[in-house]
């Protein structure tokens, strides 16, 4: 037997929508006064002599928006906000469920250069030689220069096994190097951890902070304290960050009781975000280096300001805002920095990063990983006190 269907169903649910959607256009309709009115009527009224007058290619009105919303986006002159059409919605749906394809390298913006942020390691990007702070000069011989963030990733992306060939500069450097690349179905596996040899000492890794890194993160610390571990290293190199909720979940674990970020908007409204971790439980050494960015600056500047642990490395990326997504349909939305955060001790770290507690240089062909020996030192200097 078909299931009956309410004739009222269908209707409803669209009005309800178109309700729902103007009553955010009404509210934006508010603010705007005057000369702010007169602008939209001009918008619309562009819109309108394309439609009806244009002579030339042929287009689709609904690219007329896109390109709209993404000119008045990136008016704004901030590397974090944007709109998200079809394909750039999509692309960040995979990155934050933790799969996609493409060459493993996670980009972004700075002083309107491409630059890399973090290679995933093992990643194909990682694998033919790409670093932390080199910049984007071309994708498959196209230029870059004046393209915007979402543009240059959704070049770099696609399906596995097809090519990409990518010119790049070393950060602090006029040399350029070209590199063609194989991509892959990119997993990122957000944490990983053992046991150091010869040692009591946990070892964590966090790649990324996406929707299962909580988790996982619990089930890796119990894991490791049931094989032992009286000590924790925990590596947040090249993790360009993620959600935020997440890297809570990992502060609960290791930031004493009380603040661990306060969130700050346009009006200087703030909301603190607090760990009920009673004590610290084992001493705790952290990685980082210039690919730690956003939420994993949360999680770090965080334990060096209530000296919950030490860290080893160099200094981070410097992102120091928060974006919100606002989802505008089914497969678009506007993502808009709409806050600040500030760590424990009331500093902002944007555009600055946090200095680590012990400076090590990663030499450029190292035979050992001399930031991870250092910080294992400590702690085994810590195990003996």
């Amino acid at each position: 037997m078909k299931k009956k269907i309410s004739f009222w169903y269908v209707p409803l649910a669209v009005v309800l929508t178109v309700l729902v959607t103007l009553g955010g256009v009404l509210a934006g309709l508010q603010a705007l006064t005057g000369q702010h009115a007169a602008q939209l009527l001009r918008l619309l009224y562009v819109v309108h002599r394309v439609q009806a007058d244009f002579v030339g290619d042929p287009f689709q009105t609904n690219a007329l928006y896109d390109g709209a919303m993404k000119g008045l986006v990136k008016t704004l002159n901030d590397p974090y906000s944007e709109y998200l059409d079809h394909k750039a919605f999509q692309s960040m749906s995979q990155v934050t469920n933790g799969t996609f394809g493409g060459i493993g390298v996670v980009l972004g913006q700075k002083e309107g250069e491409l630059i890399v942020v973090a290679p995933q390691q093992g990643s194909p990007g990682d694998k033919a030689g790409i670093k932390a702070g080199d910049k984007i000069l071309a994708v498959d011989g196209e230029d870059m220069a004046g393209h915007s963030l979402e543009d240059c990733v959704s070049r770099v992306r696609g399906e596995k096994g097809t090519h990409v060939k990518i010119k790049l500069r070393r950060k602090d450097s006029e040399a350029t190097y070209t590199v063609d690349i194989i991509r892959d179905d990119i997993k990122i596996e957000s944490v990983a951890g053992e046991i150091l040899p010869g040692t009591r000492i946990g070892y964590i890794r966090i790649a990324v902070f996406n929707e299962q890194t909580g988790a996982d993160f619990a089930k890796t610390y119990k894991e490791l304290e049931g094989k032992g571990m009286q000590a924790l290293l925990l590596d947040l190199r090249q993790n360009p960050g993620g959600l935020l909720t997440e890297s809570l979940k990992v502060a609960n674990y290791l930031v004493p009781k009380g603040p661990v970020v306060t969130i700050t908007d346009k009006e200087g409204r703030s909301q603190v975000y607090e760990s009920n971790l009673p004590a610290v439980r084992y001493p705790l050494a952290v990685l980082v280096d210039h690919g730690s960015a956003s939420a994993s600056e949360i999680v770090a500047g965080a334990i060096q300001d209530t000296k919950a642990g030490r860290l080893f490395g160099v200094t981070t990326y410097g992102k120091g805002c928060v974006q919100t997504i606002y989802q505008l349909s089914p497969d678009t939305a506007l993502k808009l920095t709409t806050a600040m955060y500030y760590t424990p001790s009331g500093r902002s770290i944007h555009k600055k990063g946090i200095t680590p507690d012990q400076v090590i240089p990663l030499p450029e062909h190292p035979t050992q990983d001399v930031q991870l020996e250092a910080a294992r030192q400590y702690l085994l200097e810590q195990l003996r006190k």
